[in-house]
């Protein structure tokens, strides 16, 4: 999840958690996340040749990147990154995690599960590159609502079922359908580590937002 830290962080750190295992061996995170900010078709890549947090620079890697470029669906528009949060936001958490590594930043808009999966299988790699998908779950909805919603996407991720995630399901949903294709294609399983709410968090429970955190191996 990407909201604040008071109300997503927990159980974003529940997925970093988990990740920690990867501490000596990762060197690049490919990390993507839906457009809040902009109308974007296909993925944009950033211009920018690391991303600056209070903890330090972050690189990103121009050969990696390089080797997405060509993809019709993939193209760098810094627009879509000067107010995007959605990655952003899982900087420090990896920063912590690994000692060094450089990332791959996608901003994910109208694209198919297909134009996501590939672009994530050119940057596939081994043991040393670490997958991060950028999403929260259902909006706006009061605590009980909310709760049904999730459960029922968190039952589709971790069946590997792209086409049952709707509209008001996640907003990185495009992101996680490309994700959900590679995943079954590589024979990978989908687990669920963490799911809460806003509600749960901080704040009201008349309106909250869903998060939930799922590793994938």
């Amino acid at each position: 999840p990407h909201a604040g830290y008071i109300y997503s962080g927990p159980i974003a750190g529940s997925a970093y958690t988990h990740m920690a295992g990867g501490k000596d061996t990762v060197q690049r995170v490919v990390l993507l996340g839906p457009a809040h900010r902009v109308s974007l078709r296909g993925l944009a890549a950033s211009s920018a040749q690391a991303f600056a947090t209070p903890l330090g620079d972050v690189p990103v890697d121009q050969e990696a990147l390089a080797s997405v470029l060509d993809l019709p669906q993939v193209r760098v528009w810094d627009e879509a990154h000067a107010f995007e949060h959605g990655l952003e936001v899982h900087l420090p958490f990896l920063q912590r995690l690994y000692k060094q590594f450089s990332i791959v930043p996608l901003v994910v808009g109208q694209a198919s599960a297909e134009d996501v999966a590939e672009v994530l299988d050119l940057l596939w790699g081994g043991p040393e590159t670490a997958m991060v998908i950028s999403s929260d779950l259902s909006h706006f909805h009061d605590y009980t609502t909310a709760q049904h919603l999730d459960q029922a996407t968190a039952q589709a991720i971790t069946n590997l079922d792209g086409g049952a995630l709707q509209h008001d399901s996640a907003c990185g949903r495009n992101a996680i359908r490309g994700l959900l294709q590679v995943a079954k294609e590589r024979g990978l399983n989908g687990r669920l580590l963490d799911l809460r709410n806003s509600g749960d968090t901080s704040g009201s429970r008349s309106r909250v937002v869903g998060y939930g955190a799922f590793v994938f191996e």
